[in-house]
């Protein structure tokens, strides 16, 4: 059963169109296939090893929805995880440090929906301080805990500290604000940590660093991170790079190193660098198969290779890439009707939202909504929900006599389309899409 505040959260997050960050196993359709095989996975994860999956699918497929969804499982196995957007503007592959600031502000854990790593950090120096005092330090004794401490956080970051000696001496640093209940400090270092700019010369002098973090440090602070989960009690990290395809659209020395950055991250996962790291990329089939994507750079598409020549039906969610086959009509009613039954779950009229909205009219609407689509069932499910939820329930459970075979006409305005709505909505032949051409 799903508690009352999370239904709200997935009902509001349909209504404006979105998908929910919880709860999708309320409504996950066509997922299942893949959870034995993303389980094992994550197993392998949790037991001190490291994995990459890329999940490849059209617009409206469900590649949001399904990366959303393995992260919930993820967190529910015990995993932090965090989501990161790829855009030229925001987030630029090619710069990881901007890609590992992206991670720290998102990292979230079953307590924290976002800016968990606060949480995580005070979470794992907790387990220090019982640890240093089990091993003979004397509670009454600060300064001797706070050495315990420090020697017991060097000697656990292992190579890491090593490799990165800002991390170790932040760490320390963020240790004594927090004993001297010197709340600014403590924020501005752990912002540093976190890969923020522009932080205060005051701060860093504190902390004995120096600088902002570069491409190289940031990469090793995400494996002192790693090391920082599994100490805080966490089974390791589900990182989500979304939206890769988006690399296409930028000037072409710019993608040609992002492609490069990419491959090395994922080389340096296989070769174990990040235990208890799992790294998920998004893309389109344009993205791993195009010209302007993963085969611009041999080594990357010999990485992430997968063959799909065989009917869909037969691939292994245990290859590098899943596929996802979107949805038909049929798939649009089942979702439906599940989201139906749990909005109906925390409604005055449960009854009626059954009786009005039936199966044979969420068929229907699915049916209606595709059809004003263009016929293409792949970038129907945002609108189809959003229809669903915003036009429909919502006015069955507030008025006695709205029945939606009579008194609902499905409407889209252009206005309320994505730009890959839109065009699907309007061409009639492939020459009337608009692309996106490489400058």
């Amino acid at each position: 059963m799903i508690s009352p505040q999370r239904r709200r959260e997935i009902v509001d997050a349909l209504r404006r169109g979105t998908v929910p960050q919880r709860g999708l196993s309320a409504f996950a359709v066509g997922t299942e296939r893949f959870a034995e095989a993303l389980d094992d996975d994550l197993r392998n994860v949790a037991a001190g090893g490291s994995g990459f999956k890329a999940v490849r699918g059209e617009y409206g497929s469900g590649k949001t929805f399904a990366v959303r969804w393995l992260a919930e499982r993820a967190r529910i196995a015990g995993f932090a995880t965090a989501e990161v957007q790829i855009s030229e503007g925001e987030t630029p592959l090619h710069h990881l440090q901007t890609v590992y600031r992206r991670l720290c502000e998102r990292l979230t854990t079953t307590d924290a929906a976002g800016g968990a790593l606060r949480t995580v950090v005070d979470s794992w120096l907790f387990a220090l301080h019982d640890d240093a005092v089990a091993g003979g330090a004397d509670p009454d004794d600060e300064a001797a805990v706070g050495r315990a401490v420090d020697a017991l956080a060097e000697s656990r970051l292992g190579s890491v500290a090593t490799q990165a000696p800002a991390l170790a001496a932040v760490l320390r640093a963020y240790r004594c604000a927090l004993a001297a209940d010197d709340a600014p400090l403590a924020e501005g270092l752990l912002a540093w940590l976190g890969g923020q700019p522009h932080v205060a010369a005051s701060i860093k002098r504190a902390g004995g660093i120096r600088g902002d973090l570069d491409h190289d440090g940031a990469m090793a602070f995400l494996a002192g991170l790693l090391s920082i989960l599994r100490g805080a009690g966490y089974a390791g990290l589900v990182l989500v790079l979304d939206e890769v395809e988006t690399l296409q659209r930028v000037r072409s020395d710019v993608r040609d190193r992002a492609l490069n950055a990419l491959r090395q991250f994922i080389d340096e996962v296989d070769q174990g660098r990040y235990p208890g790291l799992y790294l998920v990329i998004t893309g389109t089939p344009a993205f791993y198969d195009g010209p302007q994507g993963v085969t611009r750079l041999p080594p990357l598409a010999q990485r992430l290779h997968t063959d799909f020549t065989t009917d869909a039906r037969f691939d292994s969610p245990r290859a590098i890439q899943l596929r996802l086959r979107g949805f038909d009509v049929d798939g649009l009613r089942e979702v439906g009707a599940r989201v139906r039954d749990l909005y109906a779950e925390g409604s005055t009229a449960p009854e009626r939202i059954a009786e009005r909205c039936d199966d044979g009219y969420l068929a229907s609407l699915a049916g209606a909504v595709t059809g004003d689509l263009g016929g293409k069932v792949g970038v129907a499910p945002r609108v189809f929900l959003k229809k669903l939820v915003g036009d429909i329930l919502d006015r069955v459970d507030q008025f006695d006599d709205f029945d939606p075979r009579r008194d609902y006409k499905l409407t889209i305005t252009d206005g309320e389309l994505t730009d890959i709505e839109r065009n699907a909505r309007a061409a009639t032949n492939v020459d009337e899409i608009d692309l996106d051409l490489d400058p």
